[in-house]
């Protein structure tokens, strides 16, 4: 294994979050790929709330809805840092709220498909 850091950058947002005319999450993950991150995946929540929300829920007779989203983007910590001073702009000048937090990993097994 090789003994560069690795971390994990997570955002939570909402799935009806935009930046400009995109999707919040869409966004991240199409700037994270154009950037080189090595992974990215996208959570809906089922239920949550934030510091400035009410409580999403996901109903089966709803078929649009306000629900929770993680973005997960894992990389070396100096790639993640490079790629969220990027969009913290971005970030910042929404007028929905988020969280973003970075934490150190230790990757275990990396292995590419066929």
């Amino acid at each position: 294994m090789e003994n560069q850091q690795n971390s994990i950058l997570k955002i939570y947002a909402s799935t009806t979050d935009k930046f400009e005319t995109h999707l919040l999450y869409e966004y991240i993950v199409l700037k994270a790929r154009e950037e080189g991150i090595s992974g990215v995946t996208v959570y809906r929540g089922i239920m949550g709330y934030g510091s400035s929300s009410k409580i999403s829920t996901s109903r089966y007779w709803e078929l649009t809805e306000k629900l929770p989203v993680v973005i997960e983007l894992i990389d070396k910590t100096v790639h993640l840092e490079r790629f969220y001073k990027k969009i913290s702009p971005d970030l910042l000048n929404m007028p929905k709220g988020c969280l973003v937090l970075m934490d150190p990993i230790n990757i275990l097994l990396q292995k590419s498909g066929k």
